[in-house]
């Protein structure tokens, strides 16, 4: 099993065409454009400036599960993103990620690369614990999504080999998706 086992919409509707991901180093994010973690829609569009003619495609996954902090349509989505961040990167159909109404994509990704905590030497990753053990206690428990700007690292073959938490900055993964390129 792969990613590319799954079917996804894009944002404006239509199925994803994977055959254009098969052979290159893909990052997915669940995103939501009104979180305070919002500002790494910049970082990511310059990890796939840096990378995209080397075989690296960002694809992003706009989700509302985690404080209402993407209420809008796929439309208006599209059009907060690219004007306030100037994505280019592919954005995605909203959905679910964690839950029983989570998209499958989104079970296999956390059934291939389960939680590992936050690294508790930074302050984001201290705060966003605490928080979560304390606002939502269900959130943190488990391998589920725990925030927005979850990232799963998949390789040439579309097999998972890494997840970075909220709290990873974007461009503290160059060095791993090099290796991958």
């Amino acid at each position: 099993m792969s990613i590319y086992d799954f079917k996804v919409k894009t944002i404006t509707g239509e199925w994803l065409d994977w055959s254009a991901y098969h052979g290159k180093v893909v990052l997915i994010v669940n995103t939501a454009s009104k979180c305070g973690y919002s500002s790494q829609f910049a970082a990511l569009q310059q990890l796939y400036e840096n990378h995209h003619q080397q075989g690296f495609e960002i694809l992003a996954f706009p989700c509302n599960q985690f404080n209402d902090k993407e209420p809008g349509s796929d439309a208006e989505v599209k059009a907060y993103c690219e004007q306030n961040f100037g994505v280019t990167f592919p954005l995605l159909g909203k959905v679910d990620v964690r839950g029983e109404t989570a998209h499958p994509l989104f079970h296999y990704l956390v059934s291939e690369a389960p939680f590992h905590g936050f690294d508790m030497l930074t302050p984001n990753g201290k705060w966003l614990d605490q928080f979560l053990r304390e606002k939502y206690p269900d959130l943190h428990a488990g391998d589920g999504i725990k925030w927005n700007f979850s990232k799963f690292l998949i390789d040439r073959s579309g097999q998972v080999v890494d997840r970075f938490e909220p709290t990873v900055q974007p461009l503290e993964l160059e060095a791993a998706i090099r290796a991958l390129l």
